[in-house]
This record gives structure tokens, C-alpha cells and sequence, in this order.
């Protein structure tokens, strides 16, 4: 009788325990299962405002102008006169050819003419001597005092004597050519920057054999301003042109017109460009036209053939619906937002979306001016759901 209440009292003392253990991982409300807390949203009011839409295309960066620097005679390239990658001036010299064949021809050249000149003066002094002649026995034969036949010879040799002199003078201009050219020749060995620019890799090393089919022994790119290439759709670009019903209101609006370039890491670049000018045809495969803008570069820290986007102010579009684009979600091929009524119940609502302009978005349909909606927090609500809503934090920023 004393097991079995030792017993009973141990099994008592157990189901205690367990009891506290209960009670401790899952503690009773006196008023039940207690509400979820309100979730907190930022919300934003519907705009309606007058908003740039810009267009925005892929561009591609290209130098001004692009000059090779080539080869216009043959020999070895002697020296590399400037650094890859810097800037140069026109007329810099960059390679040199050695210059002792072409200079042992110019002074051959200029020998030849000298002795082409010095028989210049040999003949001149003959002909003198047979104009004299002339002039003395015309006289004497007139008078019989000479006969005919020296008069005849004194003309003969005058006119032998003029032969010589001309044919002296036509040699000197062939000697002053070879001149020159030999001159142009030994000019070329100095290979120089053609224009203001970065000068590129070199694509010949010294000692190399160069001639006039040899290529570009460099390349020079002017990039300050700097051309950036993109393609506009046809209807897009004839859509900006009809707005402008004469050729001076439409030379003024492409005037006007600002370009943004955003590079390659995200940033917009400091400087905005011009538009400089399109295309004479549009491509028949693409039905795309290229332009082409100008930005300046007086860092030199865009290059040629790198990439962007170029975006610009292609219409102003008044009265325009216009919400934050993190505002709007898109299921199934569709979009909605979630709007809060007068008691901040949350309905979702599809709308219909139109351009992109900046952060925002402008919604052509489905929204009225004054509706508010959820810009944050959409993952916490659902339809029907109480929330606590709160000023947009962004909307008070510039965008």
C-alpha cells in the first residue's frame, strides 16, 4: 500500500512538470490568439503632371577623326619617338625611317642640277657670242663688205646656241623636280601626327622594314570632342522630325537638343553632348537610321570603341499620370498597384503603363489623380489587408 502511494504521488509531481514545461514554451492568453500588427507602407499620391519622356539607345564611342599614320617610302623604322597612348600634336614626329638613302639622293639631285646649271651658263655665254655675231655681219653684208655665207653661219650658230640654251633650261626644271621630290622623299622618312589627338598602339617595332603596303604604323584619334554613335528606329525618328514643320524649326530643335551619355558602370557622364548629325540613308535590314553626337571630352577619359547609352528629351508630355516605377509590379504579362482606400485597406488594381521617365512611370490608364498607393512595403500586403501608411521617402526627393 505504500509503493503504490509513493507512486500515485510521483506520477502526480510528473504530470505537474510537465504542466510548467507547457506553459512556459506556449504561454496562455487571457484574451486568445492575439492580432497581427498593422504592417507599415510607404505610400504616394498619384500625380498628375507635366513630364519629359526620353528616349534612350546603345551608343558607341568613336574619335573625331581617325587618321593612320603610314608608310609613304621604304626602309627601317630607326626610332619610336613618342608613347603609346598620349597626347600629340600635329606634326609631332612619331617614327622615323633611315634617313640615309634619301638623303644621299638629295644630294645627288641637287649635284645634278648644279652641273645642269653650270651649262645653263656655258650655253647662255655661246649664244651671247653668236647674237653678236649676227648683229656685226648684218650690217656687213649689206654693204658687201661680208659675204652672205658668214652672215648665213653667224644665224646658224645663233640659233644652235639658243637650241642648246633651252634644251639647258628644260634640264634644270627636270633637275629642280628630281629636287624636290627627292626633298618629299627624305621628308617622309619622319612619320608625324597628322592632326591633335591620342596616339595608339604601335603596330610596327623598331628595326621593321616598312613600304607603302606595309599598313598603319599607328593611329591617331582626335577625342576631344568625343562622337558617339546610336541607332533610332525609323518611326521614332520621323515622329521627331514631323513635329517640326520647316527645315530651319527643325535645325533649331536638333540645335537644342541635349544629349546624356551613361558609360559602362552605371554613372552619367559630367558633360552633355549635341547632336551632330544623321545619316544619309536608313538601313534596310535594321530600318534603323544612325546618328551620330558630340561630347566634349577635356579629360580625355572616354575613348573610341567604348559603349554607352545616350538618352535624350525626345517629347514633353503634359497632364501625365505619373507614379514611382517601384510602385508598379508586373504579373503574367500584366501590371498592378496596390491603392488604399479611406480606411487604408489595401485593394490591388491593374493598370496600364506607358513611358519611362527618370524613376517614374507614366500610367495611361487605371489610376486618377489624388489615389494613393503603396511605393514600399508591397510584399507585406495582401487584398483586403489594414495598413499603416507612411510618406514615401523618395518623394521628396529630386528624381
Amino acid at each position: 500500500m505504500r509503493l503504490k502511494h509513493i507512486l500515485w504521488i510521483g506520477g502526480a509531481l510528473c504530470v505537474v512538470v510537465i504542466g510548467l514545461i507547457f506553459g512556459a514554451i506556449y504561454p496562455k492568453h487571457a484574451s486568445g490568439t492575439p492580432a497581427a500588427p498593422t504592417p507599415e507602407v510607404e505610400v504616394v499620391s498619384v500625380q498628375e503632371k507635366d513630364v519629359p519622356i526620353y528616349g534612350e539607345w546603345i551608343g558607341t564611342l568613336d574619335g573625331l577623326v581617325n587618321a593612320d599614320v603610314r608608310a609613304q617610302v621604304t626602309g627601317y623604322l630607326q626610332r619610336q619617338a613618342y608613347q603609346e597612348g598620349s597626347y600629340v600634336t600635329k606634326g609631332q614626329l612619331l617614327f622615323e625611317i633611315d634617313p640615309r638613302p634619301y638623303q644621299a639622293a638629295l644630294d645627288q639631285a641637287e649635284g645634278t642640277l648644279a652641273q645642269a646649271k653650270a651649262m645653263l651658263q656655258s650655253a647662255q655665254a655661246v649664244q651671247g657670242r653668236t647674237e653678236l655675231d649676227v648683229n656685226r655681219y648684218t650690217p656687213l653684208a649689206k654693204e658687201q663688205a661680208a659675204s652672205q655665207q658668214d652672215l648665213d653661219n653667224a644665224v646658224q650658230n645663233n640659233l644652235a646656241a639658243k637650241a642648246t640654251v633651252a634644251t639647258a633650261e628644260a634640264q634644270i626644271k627636270t633637275d629642280e623636280a628630281a629636287v624636290e621630290t627627292a626633298k618629299i622623299n627624305l621628308d617622309f622618312t619622319r612619320l608625324v601626327s597628322p592632326i591633335d589627338g591620342i596616339a595608339g598602339q604601335a603596330q610596327l617595332q623598331v628595326g621593321a622594314l616598312v613600304n607603302l603596303s606595309s599598313g598603319a604604323v599607328t593611329s591617331v584619334s582626335t577625342v576631344n570632342p568625343i562622337k558617339v554613335y546610336f541607332t533610332v528606329g525609323e518611326p521614332q525618328y520621323l515622329a521627331w522630325r514631323e513635329r517640326f514643320p520647316s527645315e530651319s524649326s527643325r535645325e533649331e530643335a536638333d540645335k537644342n537638343l541635349r544629349l546624356e551619355l551613361i558609360l559602362a558602370d552605371g554613372s552619367t557622364y559630367k558633360n552633355t553632348g549635341m547632336f551632330f548629325f544623321a545619316d544619309r540613308q536608313v538601313n534596310q535590314s535594321t530600318g534603323a537610321i544612325r546618328l551620330a553626337g558630340l561630347f566634349p571630352n577635356p579629360d580625355n577619359i572616354l575613348r573610341p570603341g567604348g559603349y554607352g547609352r545616350v538618352r535624350a528629351v525626345v517629347r514633353l508630355q503634359r497632364g501625365a499620370i505619373v507614379v514611382p516605377q517601384r510602385a508598379v509590379s508586373e504579373l503574367q504579362g500584366g501590371y498592378q498597384v496596390a491603392v488604399l482606400d479611406g480606411e487604408n485597406k489595401v485593394a490591388f488594381r491593374t493598370v496600364m503603363v506607358g513611358d519611362h521617365t527618370g524613376s517614374d512611370v507614366v500610367i495611361s490608364g487605371g489610376l486618377k489623380p489624388g489615389e494613393r498607393i503603396i511605393a514600399e512595403g508591397l510584399q507585406k500586403v495582401r487584398p483586403g489587408m489594414k495598413v499603416n501608411p507612411r510618406p514615401f521617402a523618395q518623394a521628396t526627393q529630386g528624381r
